[in-house]
């Protein structure tokens, strides 16, 4: 028997998105709501407060790290059909080259890139990845309203340089389905008939890339 009533679930769903756009949150509570195994991101980065501080070296510091702890996390899971549940996590393998690829020099980026094509060959590919998009307003306002200490370094115009990334990763995605959701005046905490639409939508199958707007949309799926 599946850990899930809902046996027609994904068997790996990920949850991806910029800097404060709300994926552990949602992640948490699809995970409980659908009583899925959850997956949580690194989050005790050593070298992340120096890179944040520009010392020299830890964005390559940084990311190496990022990639070894998220390699061992994903390249332990079992997401096979007889594993006999769900597996949702607040984040995807690549999310690592997307930062990489902004923080990085040339150089450290030609290392960086050998140590990520060994790795990720042995790196489960998710069924469903939910995307989610925020404004930069949006974002920048999250951050604030977080008030992380480390995080009162981070400029305005690398969010932004944030959301061009991701927006140019997952126009050209095609590793797995994808539902896109823009979260500027979305709140499954708070408003609860957000979080059931969404629930009913992922009842439903997602193929290839689709879209998910709330309140009766005429253009929502």
């Amino acid at each position: 028997m599946s850990n899930s009533p809902h046996s027609d679930l994904p068997r790996f769903i990920a949850v991806e998105g910029p800097i404060r756009v709300g994926k552990t949150t949602l992640a948490d509570i699809l995970a409980d709501r659908l009583h899925t195994t959850r997956l949580r991101d690194v989050e005790d980065n050593p070298f992340l407060e120096n890179f944040y501080r520009d010392k020299p070296g830890a964005g390559f510091q940084t990311q190496l790290y990022f990639l070894l702890q998220r390699y061992k996390q994903l390249s332990a899971l079992d997401v096979s059909a007889s594993a006999h549940r769900t597996i949702i996590s607040d984040y995807i393998f690549e999310k690592d080259k997307i930062f990489a690829y902004l923080n990085l020099s040339d150089a450290e980026l030609r290392l960086y890139d050998e140590y990520y094509s060994l790795l990720a060959e042995n790196i489960p590919v998710p069924d469903l990845v939910i995307y989610l998009q925020a404004k930069p307003e949006t974002l920048k306002k999250r951050i604030a309203k977080k008030n992380v200490a480390i995080e009162d370094r981070i400029s305005d115009e690398y969010v932004e340089e944030v959301i061009r990334a991701y927006e140019h990763f997952f126009f050209h995605y095609k590793s797995s389905d994808l539902l896109v959701i823009e979260t500027s005046e979305i709140d499954f905490v708070d408003r609860s008939e957000d979080l059931q639409e969404l629930l009913r939508r992922l009842s439903q199958p997602v193929k290839g890339t689709q879209y998910f707007l709330p309140l009766g949309s005429a253009d929502a799926d």
